[in-house]
């Protein structure tokens, strides 16, 4: 399967990782785990944070969100983890479920460890009652095979989601 680009626009890019998550559930014994959630604070100040998840059978896969922000107080965030029942793909979403992050961000990157990243979004607002996930310009943020972070002079400090679909790394016999 070729690679997309993160250059898909919001609802296009939105409805490719669902269907990407769909066919992984759906080819047959490679259903979706249930994803586990875990909560963190988001904290403003200035400094490097991270936090990091390991998912999959022996923890094979790891998923670390590093930042820095700036504003009022710390914020609630989730991040989700799920494999596929093979345990060949995984999602990561991090976010916060009130939808709009009130931080400055000053930087950000969600990194992988032990996949290649197939699909990478960012978004300024996370969906939230009535309102739709709202989509970082293409030159806000890259995705590489490894991460979804900002671009230095061209992100405009707002992140309240992200989105990584990844496919195990390939290894060697």
């Amino acid at each position: 399967m070729a690679a997309p680009s993160k250059r898909r626009s919001g609802e296009g890019a939105s409805l490719w990782a669902a269907l990407l998550l769909a066919a992984v559930a759906l080819r047959p014994g490679e259903a979706v785990s249930e994803p586990t959630t875990v909560a963190f604070d988001v904290r403003p100040g200035g400094v490097v944070h991270s936090f990091s998840q390991n998912v999959g059978p022996g923890d094979k896969y790891t998923c670390t969100f590093t930042y820095a922000s700036q504003g009022g107080t710390n914020e609630k965030w989730q991040m989700s983890l799920g494999t596929s029942e093979d345990s060949q793909h995984f999602t990561c979403t991090i976010w916060r479920p009130q939808g709009k992050s009130y931080l400055y961000f000053t930087q950000f990157k969600a990194e992988v460890r032990g996949a290649e990243i197939e699909y990478g979004m960012a978004y300024s607002k996370a969906a939230f009652e009535r309102e739709s996930d709202v989509p970082l310009k293409n030159e806000e943020f890259e995705v590489t095979k490894t991460a979804v972070s900002h671009r230095p002079g061209a992100f405009k400090a707002e992140l309240s989601k992200l989105v990584i679909v990844a496919k195990a790394s390939r290894s060697e016999l």
